[in-house]
């Protein structure tokens, strides 16, 4: 919750007599903030001291941001604080309603992940500089006036647990929308005074659970990462992002019949198997048990592979066990994916190409965010998110009917292509597949790095890295390298190389379509 302070209020009224006396462009070149105050008053979102850097990203215009953003690094500005920023920025402009505003924000972590691993100095800001010209541009579009999150007053909680309380205000979304989301975010603003953000969280989820689909896991898991950028003082605003988006969808009256299915499945699994009054599993599996789970979910429909998440968790089979089940059936979407058919066909997309807004990249963010929310929230929400997770990659794979019948990336004629490569050749000729967009040829030689020289791995990420930053990535090439890295990391042994396969055909797939503001970036670096 935030109101402003006199010291912030005198400061904005300082500001504004600056600009009044030297004008409107010469105070924002200064670096005071002008172009907002058309939107100042009792009701605005303030950020304390990240204010006027949240500001001075807000109005900056996209071809004036590498430069300026770059001259704060020198001056002593740190990076995570701009990532810091820009979170705020966004979160206050766009309040997870917009489609290209709630992405950007997604890939801020990530971005900020690529650029810590960059290990040329001269390089590390690019990732995010990448992402915060993609804001500049976006709140261009749209005007750097706008603000959708102001200050709300909490409200008053019924009887029923704060968490089912959001979730009945969401549902009336169809009936009276406008009255929905002010009752939403009343009860949301109680809830986040009433407790520590991590209580908050886990009541915001019995509503993101209300139905699975990536945007709504996906925002609400990297809104909670970023409070390690923003603060916890700042995780309300982080997380009513969630508010926002689930109540426009909500309006929608298909919703409801849509996730019918769900809504009916995870309070009767919950309640069958007891499992909110269980502790956590411990019980380990070996890596034949891992794939033969994964496999399951290619022969089951969504309810069935929901109950056999739920059977395993009464059983007693930990929480990373399933999450790694899980992760490497969706891991398989995007290695079967024979790409996109003509109908599908969208600017930057063209026929074939599997990044973007893949059924394989979705799904594979959407059960890494699951597994991170299981992580970090109480019983119910590691239990539940793990069900849905399992839920969402069966769902996930009836969008295709092939899926089940195509063979993952590479298959063994596409091995035969690359024995003949010399192993010194390896990582030149895997450079040269993304760059002709061969996804066949880049898959087979990550797989066979894999085998032969899998402390290449380091290697392989910075390549894939550097391609990730270059290019556009169609809103989802941080989001899909951060997942991997985090599944890579995390994935037993035997299968961490599936992950690198599945990011070699990505970064091949969107290779071609260079990042605005990436070539303006390295040039100013160089000067």
């Amino acid at each position: 919750m935030f109101t402003r302070t006199r010291r912030e209020l005198f400061s904005d009224i300082g500001r504004g007599m600056i600009a009044a006396g030297v004008g409107a462009s010469l105070a924002s070149d200064l670096g005071f903030r002008t172009a907002a105050l058309a939107a100042d008053g009792p009701g605005r979102l303030t950020f304390g001291d990240l204010d006027p850097l949240v500001n001075f990203l807000q109005e900056t215009p996209p071809d004036k941001l590498i430069t300026k953003v770059l001259a704060k690094l020198k001056a002593g500005t740190e990076l995570k604080q701009l990532v810091a920023a820009a979170a705020l920025t966004n979160a206050r402009a766009f309040g997870g309603e917009d489609y290209i505003g709630f992405h950007t924000l997604m890939a801020l972590a990530p971005a900020y992940l690529m650029s810590e691993q960059e290990t040329d100095a001269a390089k590390k800001p690019l990732a995010v500089l990448k992402v915060l010209h993609r804001n500049a541009s976006r709140l261009k579009d749209v005007g750097n006036t706008k603000e959708t999150l102001k200050v709300v007053e909490p409200g008053k909680l019924g009887t029923e647990r704060g968490g089912e309380h959001l979730r009945a205000a969401v549902r009336t979304a169809p009936k009276d929308a406008a009255k929905a989301m002010a009752d939403a975010e009343a009860t949301f603003a109680t809830i986040a005074k009433q407790g520590k953000p991590e209580d908050a969280l886990n009541e915001l989820l019995i509503e993101v659970d209300d139905a699975t689909e990536v945007h709504r896991v996906v925002l609400v898991s990297r809104a909670w990462d970023l409070t390690r950028f923003v603060g916890t003082a700042n995780a309300h605003t982080m997380l009513r992002q969630s508010v926002h988006y689930c109540v426009n969808v909500e309006k929608n009256a298909n919703q409801g019949k849509y996730n019918a299915e769900v809504r009916e499945v995870l309070p009767k699994l919950l309640d069958q198997y007891k499992l909110l009054a269980t502790k956590p599993g411990t019980r380990s599996t070996d890596d034949a048990w891992v794939e033969k789970f994964a496999n399951q979910v290619f022969t089951l429909n969504a309810a069935q592979t929901a109950d056999a998440v739920a059977g395993a968790l009464a059983e007693g089979f930990s929480a990373d066990a399933i999450g790694d089940a899980l992760s490497l059936a969706a891991n398989q979407l995007l290695l079967r994916d024979e790409g996109r058919p003509k109908s599908w066909v969208q600017a930057n997309k063209p026929e074939g190409s599997i990044h973007g807004d893949s059924i394989g990249v979705h799904c594979c963010d959407t059960i890494h965010a699951w597994r991170n929310l299981a992580a970090v929230g109480d019983r119910r929400t590691q239990v539940t998110s793990l069900i849905l997770a399992g839920y969402q990659v069966a769902r996930d794979r009836t969008q295709r009917a092939e899926f089940p019948k195509w063979e993952p990336y590479p298959r063994p004629e596409h091995r035969e292509t690359v024995k003949g490569v010399p192993a010194d050749a390896l990582m030149k000729e895997l450079d040269a597949a993304i760059r002709d967009k061969d996804q066949i040829r880049a898959a087979a030689l990550t797989a066979r790095l894999g085998e032969e020289k899998s402390s290449a791995a380091k290697d392989v990420f910075a390549l894939f890295r550097a391609y990730g930053t270059s290019e556009d990535g169609a809103l989802h090439a941080e989001k899909y390298y951060g997942t991997v890295a985090d599944e890579f990391a995390r994935a037993r042994a035997a299968f961490k190389w599936r992950q690198l396969v599945a990011l070699a055909r990505v970064t091949a797939s969107q290779y071609g379509y260079a990042a605005p503001g990436h070539k303006e970036a390295c040039e100013v670096l160089k000067g």
